[in-house]
């Protein structure tokens, strides 16, 4: 072969893998707000995910793209501990602490993750509340994990803060698509995630994302703020407060 043969191969070699990323579709995603405000009548929002699919050269594929759309955040460790009842007493009887639980977890998708993708997909992208990565602190046995795990699960299920829907994202004319995501009035505050998986054959061919700031305001926000600035005086104030209310009360009961 030619000197000038190879350097041809080089070159494609080069760019052919750069050429076949650009053929793949792109998404362009948002949401309907990107701060959500809490405030003392906050009785929980609806969050609208919603975006559009650019294939190149505007051209529809013959295979049908799903789209998974997922709201997270914030990251934080937390102590999970099971009781059991002794002696007719609830008391706790072991105890986990997992390092990246999050607070917040929704996942909706256009069809049941189980038929878009694999189980080694679903877990590397952490699609669905069984995929979830919550990394226990120290070595843990796989039932006691698994245990702890399905009930921190079904408890946030209960109050709202793990939501999954597998028929949640709408899609339009094989290029808009829309889901909507619950968001309860018990949500933390902190920084969140929304990401968009577009998903064909069994391949995540494109993930888009957007930050969205879910924050205390008004008086909460006051009073949050408070805290964490002037720990002390916050505690005094706390303190002096309900010294004068139970001494106010105590007044007007011994009136009567």
């Amino acid at each position: 072969m030619t000197r000038g043969g190879a350097l041809i191969l080089w070159l494609a070699a080069l760019f052919l893998p750069a050429a076949a990323h650009a053929a793949d579709p792109r998404l362009v995603p948002d949401v309907s707000s990107r701060a959500i405000d809490i405030q003392y009548s906050f009785t929980g929002e609806e969050l609208l995910l919603f975006g559009a699919i650019l294939y190149p050269g505007q051209r529809l594929p013959d295979d049908r793209a799903d789209i998974v759309v997922v709201l997270k955040g914030p990251v934080r460790p937390i102590i999970v501990r099971e009781k059991r009842r002794v002696a007719g007493i609830w008391v706790n009887a072991n105890s986990l602490r997992l390092r990246t639980s999050p607070g917040f977890y929704a996942i909706g998708s256009s069809r049941p993750i189980d038929k878009l993708v694999d189980e080694r997909t679903a877990a590397i992208f952490e699609l669905g509340l069984a995929n979830l990565s919550m990394s226990p602190s120290g070595f843990s046995e796989a039932k006691k994990l698994e245990r702890f795990e399905a009930g921190l699960s079904e408890l946030y299920r209960r109050i709202g803060l793990f939501y999954e829907n597998p028929a949640a994202v709408e899609i339009t004319e094989g290029v808009l698509y829309r889901a909507r995501i619950p968001v309860p009035a018990r949500v933390p505050v902190g920084t969140y995630r929304a990401e968009t998986y577009l998903i064909s054959r069994g391949r995540v061919l494109a993930v888009a994302s957007r930050d969205v700031q879910i924050r205390k305001a008004g008086f909460e926000r006051f009073v949050a703020l408070a805290a964490q600035r002037h720990g002390f005086l916050y505690g005094l104030s706390a303190v002096l407060l309900s010294l004068v209310l139970g001494y106010g009360a105590s007044a007007i009961f011994r009136r009567r």
